[in-house]
């Protein structure tokens, strides 16, 4: 019997995008010969996955999963949106989103997580699942949330199945309050969250660069006025409280009832529920945001595959 080096492997996984542990049973399989390992995983469907990896990956599903006071939020990006359909596929973006609530967020940490039952990581499962469905995916990203005491409220939009849909949120509210409040209002904040994609929780945690950047605009289109320096002074501060009410959480007008703000919602709930209540933070996923999806020329496709 052939020794299976470390080396062997990667070289085969290079070679045909296949899993870890499909590759180490191929070459086992065929005593280490390269070559007809390839052959071998080509006849069992799992190096097309290699083929795969090149597409558009725009659609697919967010899942979201939350335990006590952690939660979790997973994009898992398919070709088509009929595959978001596919009860394989869900279970698998179920699983890796339960799986996450136990990580720090990072992708790379996920995808190197043991995958239940199967022998291989979150990674090479995918690469399965790439093989097993015929489609390219994507692990595109991960977030945590996880207060000390408090509850995270969670919301899905667009429920394809349970804990699945096309914008997932999750927000921490850190408190001792009684859990029912909490439960109530976080799930109320998190669906605010997913229509009206805050920036930030409050002013201070918004990027100072983007904060000076937008200040500089709004100079400049003061300045613009012709308006004495110290009149654009306070058209600037004006201008900048508008929007801090547009881009934080806290300073946002409830989308539930239309005219309070989200600050006031939030101490409202905390006298009601006894105890003060914090936003520590948010996550909000919409699937497929900022990847670029390709336009398809059905008219060129149709030329070309004539050989015009």
């Amino acid at each position: 019997m052939a020794q299976i080096t470390a080396a062997l492997v990667k070289d085969l996984r290079e070679k045909t995008g296949a899993g870890m542990m499909d590759c180490k049973k191929a070459l086992n399989e065929t005593d280490g010969d390269l070559e007809g390992a390839v052959d071998w995983l080509r006849k069992k469907g799992l190096a097309a996955a290699a083929k795969k990896a090149g597409r558009i990956a725009a659609e697919g599903l967010v899942g979201v999963q939350v335990d006590g006071t952690r939660g979790a939020v997973v994009e898992i990006n398919s070709e088509t949106d009929f595959v978001a359909r596919n009860d394989v596929f869900q279970g698998f973006v179920t699983e890796v989103a339960k799986l996450a609530v136990g990580t720090d967020g990072d992708v790379e940490t996920l995808g190197a997580a043991a995958y239940p039952d199967t022998g291989r990581t979150v990674a090479e499962e995918l690469t399965h699942q790439i093989s097993t469905i015929g489609e390219n995916m994507i692990l595109r990203r991960a977030g945590v949330i996880a207060v000390d005491a408090g509850a995270i409220g969670a919301y899905i939009h667009n429920v394809q199945a349970p804990g699945l849909g096309k914008i997932g949120v999750l927000v921490g509210l850190r408190s001792t309050g009684e859990s029912a409040v909490l439960e109530r209002v976080g799930k109320q904040i998190a669906m605010h969250v997913a229509a009206a994609n805050p920036q930030a929780v409050s002013r201070d945690d918004l990027d100072p660069g983007a904060l000076e950047r937008e200040r500089e605009v709004l100079s400049e289109q003061a300045r613009a006025s012709g308006k004495p320096e110290e009149i654009i002074g306070k058209m600037v501060e004006g201008r900048l409280r508008k929007f801090y009410e547009e881009v934080c959480l806290l300073e946002q007008i409830f989308v539930i009832d239309g005219e309070s703000k989200v600050r006031a919602v939030i101490d409202a709930a905390a006298k009601e529920a006894g105890a003060p209540i914090e936003v520590t933070g948010f996550v909000r996923f919409a699937l497929g945001e900022g990847v670029e999806k390709k336009q398809e020329d059905f008219a060129a496709e149709v030329a070309a595959t004539a050989g015009r």
